[in-house]
């Protein structure tokens, strides 16, 4: 066995046996009532955010297609499990492989023609694109037209959303870490310098765009069993919005700050609830406050050092003065 397997094992071992510690702290926290029922959805909704978060990341970070139309998939997704599970009573794992996969389908159909667009002309396309699915199902009766879908079985668990999760991280992680992984890149760093040593571009992107499809089109399906009711516009180009901006303040390719950014984000507006309608003015200028330090490239603990030395020196001075 090679030391890079034997490395690449060891990582791989602990990080599941971090993910299951984890997975085991929130389990007591919850059952024991420290995290109550709201806290619960909170939560339940940042793993879910997480795995939307990631597979934009793949398309946005790691292949350089600017898509605005990423919550498309999680509606399509969303309304395909749930619609499958409702009128066959296919069981929840299948329900959600079914939505994933139909996701999966509808991004490598529109990636073919769209993603040989390039910048401010495809973010437009997929943001049609979005709106274009939005309109759609408002108007198919069979999936609740523009009144919404009820009755879905609330099936979706933290167990579920928690392990999709992390199976998300990992097959991403892998994905990027193997040669068409390098290959993404090498299209993100320069697309014309990567035709010309030989990468077919176009089925690197439509790549990226089908896997980024599909694992949305998962997170749809957990979405749509955790709400038991969906409608067609919580799915509009804001939640797409709402995507880029997690990826963006995570970094470049960052798994780590991608979870971390898309963590604090979704728990912030819950957490500024008190503040009721000045909520709607502190969070954007929380998000601008946080973009400016993301350019800036200065950390949150960095910060918190700059200003200890700066007090400190102050300190000294006054010290010094007496």
């Amino acid at each position: 066995m090679s030391v890079s397997l034997t490395a690449s094992l060891k990582k791989l071992g602990i990080f599941l046996a971090a993910s299951v510690a984890v997975f085991v702290v929130f389990t007591l926290l919850i059952s024991t009532g420290v995290i109550n029922a709201y806290y619960k959805r909170i939560l339940m909704t940042i793993c879910i955010n997480i795995i939307l978060a990631l597979s934009t990341n793949l398309i946005i970070n790691f292949t350089g297609q600017l898509t605005l139309g990423h919550s498309a998939f999680m509606a399509i997704g969303a309304y395909a499990a749930a619609a499958i599970s409702l009128k066959t009573g296919l069981p929840f794992v299948l329900s959600l492989i079914f939505g994933g996969l139909v996701a999966g389908l509808f991004g490598f159909l529109i990636g073919l023609p769209t993603l040989r667009l390039k910048g401010d002309y495809l973010a437009i396309t997929t943001m049609g694109f979005c709106q274009i699915i939005v309109v759609a199902i408002q108007n198919i009766p069979q999936l609740g037209g523009a009144q919404g879908l009820p009755g879905i079985p609330g099936k979706t668990t933290f167990a579920w959303v928690f392990f999709c999760m992390i199976l998300t991280i990992l097959v991403l992680h892998n994905v990027v870490s193997s040669k068409q992984g390098r290959a993404m890149i090498s299209v993100r760093e320069d697309e014309i310098a990567a035709e010309a040593m030989g990468v077919n571009t176009t089925r690197y992107k439509v790549m990226a765009f089908t896997l980024g499809a599909f694992f949305a089109g998962l997170a749809g399906g957990l979405y749509a069993f955790l709400m038991m009711f969906i409608e067609p516009t919580t799915f509009n180009y804001f939640k797409s919005i709402d995507l880029v901006i997690y990826v963006v303040l995570g970094g470049a390719g960052n798994f780590a700050g991608c979870i971390a950014s898309t963590s604090i984000l979704t728990f912030l507006p819950e957490a500024l609830r008190a503040f009721g309608d000045l909520r709607l003015v502190i969070y954007p200028l929380l998000l601008i406050i946080i973009m400016i330090l993301r350019v800036k490239n200065i950390r949150v603990m960095r910060l918190v050092k700059m200003i200890g030395r700066h007090k400190g020196g102050k300190e000294g001075d006054s010290h010094a003065a007496a």
